[in-house]
């Protein structure tokens, strides 16, 4: 089951280390303009048809703008045999992270 991830559960991830996989499944623009430090790019479009090229790790958060597809992308993510131990989706999405983003590529 996919698990709800507050931003300040994410943060607390992130500040103390831990191997964290956030993957934000926004398109490649909006990535560009803001996104959580660590962060890669895996368009939902392209999660599909990528989803055994990628290296998953155990403890997988996902990121959309308002939180609702990515807890598809984690579903699916989740449900991959070569999946995480546990995937997680970021609740109400980036638009609600107050922390510092990264622009760019990341």
């Amino acid at each position: 089951m996919v698990k709800q991830v507050s931003s300040e559960e994410l943060k607390e991830k992130i500040d103390s280390g831990d191997d964290v996989q956030i993957v934000d499944i926004r398109n490649p623009q909006n990535f560009r303009e803001g996104h959580i430090p660590g962060s890669e790019n895996v368009p939902f479009v392209e999660l599909t048809t990528s989803i055994d090229s990628h290296d998953w790790r155990d403890d997988i958060v996902v990121v959309c703008p308002i939180g609702e597809s990515s807890e598809q992308a984690a579903r699916l993510i989740e449900s991959y045999e070569g999946g995480a131990d546990e995937v997680g989706n970021l609740e109400d999405g980036i638009t609600e992270w107050e922390y510092e983003l990264e622009e760019g590529e990341g």
